[in-house]
């Protein structure tokens, strides 16, 4: 391999992981099976060069009303349609839950 100097490093930065959960602007069934356009929580399966392909658990759709068969579509990283997952329930840490002025250490 020829060795090929840089002014810096190239930097290997992704955002996105397999397995990562994330959220995708598209076209779904609710829970009132009404197809809605809005933002479904998937996974990451793949990454290639450029794209990266998000897997869901229930039906999604194209834009012109097909049923997408294995539930798979695939971004750009750069795409506005996809963000990472972030949990609604806010998690607590059992710790801050403990009054420590309530015990008597002395």
């Amino acid at each position: 391999m020829r060795n090929v100097s840089f002014m810096r490093a190239p930097e290997e930065e992704q955002a996105y992981k397999i397995g990562d959960r994330v959220e995708v602007y598209c076209d779904h069934l609710d829970k009132d099976d009404q197809r809605v356009r809005d933002w479904l929580r998937g996974t990451v399966v793949q990454i290639e060069n450029k794209l990266l392909a998000v897997q869901f658990r229930q039906n999604i759709y194209l834009t012109d009303g097909w049923m997408v068969p294995d539930r798979i579509l695939w971004f750009p990283f750069d795409s506005e349609n996809i963000r990472p997952y972030q949990s609604r329930r806010k998690k607590s840490n059992p710790i801050d839950e403990i009054d420590l002025d309530s015990f008597n250490l002395y």
